[in-house]
């Protein structure tokens, strides 16, 4: 037996005693703890264990998405391009808000009108006379215009006039009234053939302009990646979205009032040709 081994014994016999004497384990191991450190000085040398830290706890991710900033697009296109690019795109904002302001001016102006020719029959036609069936008229209407100007032919065929036939007088003045109406329902179509025509045009040459720019940048870089490439060019696509965004509501628009200023400008000539036959039949333009 070794020198170890009757050491062992030894502290096993002194836990023993220890365990007569106390009569409880846990106190004998106490007692015991000492020696047993002290008769096993090799087993005592040896090295004690890493305690392990537990896991870090990772703070919960919120549920709600984190909403980033998008490097592209309408707005980083208004702070990084240049002053063409700002201009075109100024051009067709401008060209926008006149279509829409147009538009609807113009559909009041042809509803005000069509609703005034409804009005003339019912109250121009049942007058006792043609000057006040003028007065029954709305005093900013066409059909008022055109009926006072004709009144109007009547008294004037006086002097140098009076050479000229009546009948020829009074179709020149109705005509030249009526002629004066249709160009006034034609203000701003000229404006919106013109966007429908060219808007396009416009934001193909942003679109160019921007390619221009964002090609020059990349050789400038010297890296050709995705990232490069995509953004700049798809900024200047815009300008060809735009341009198109602006041209078809003009040229609906533009149809819709030129098929609408046929209807109206049927009524009024239906209108003058009608106060021409009362006026040349003896209508008189006083009241009675």
């Amino acid at each position: 037996m070794t020198f170890h081994g009757l050491r062992n014994i030894a502290a096993l016999l002194v836990v023993a005693g220890a365990l007569a004497l106390t009569g409880t384990p846990e106190r004998a191991a106490a007692q015991a703890a000492p020696a047993a450190s002290a008769a096993s000085p090799v087993e005592a040398t040896a090295p004690a264990a890493v305690p392990v830290a537990p896991p870090a706890v990772t703070a919960p991710v919120p549920l709600g998405r984190e909403e980033l900033e998008n490097p592209y697009g309408l707005k980083a296109m208004w702070e990084h391009g240049d002053w063409v690019s700002k201009g075109v795109l100024l051009i067709l904002l401008i060209m926008s808000a006149g279509t829409w302001y147009i538009f609807f001016n113009k559909l009041w102006e042809q509803r005000k009108l069509l609703k005034d020719a409804t009005a003339s029959t019912k109250t121009f036609w049942n007058a006792p006379s043609v000057q006040q069936g003028i007065d029954g008229l709305d005093r900013n209407g066409a059909f008022h215009y055109i009926a006072s100007e004709a009144a109007q032919a009547t008294s004037r065929h006086s002097g140098l006039l009076e050479h000229v036939d009546l009948n020829s007088w009074i179709s020149m003045s109705i005509q030249r009234a009526i002629e004066n109406v249709q160009s006034r329902l034609q203000d701003g179509l000229a404006f919106l053939a013109t966007v429908g025509s060219t808007a396009p045009f416009i934001g193909l040459f942003g679109t160019v302009w921007g390619i221009l720019n964002a090609l020059t940048a990349i050789g400038v870089a010297g890296q050709a990646s995705i990232d490069k490439v995509a953004g700049p060019v798809g900024e200047a696509l815009i300008m060809t979205a735009m341009g198109l965004a602006v041209a078809v509501p003009a040229v609906l628009a533009y149809n819709l009032l030129v098929r609408r200023n046929k209807t109206a400008i049927e009524e009024v000539r239906g209108f003058g040709a009608d106060l021409h036959m009362v006026l040349l039949s003896g209508g008189t333009a006083k009241r009675s």
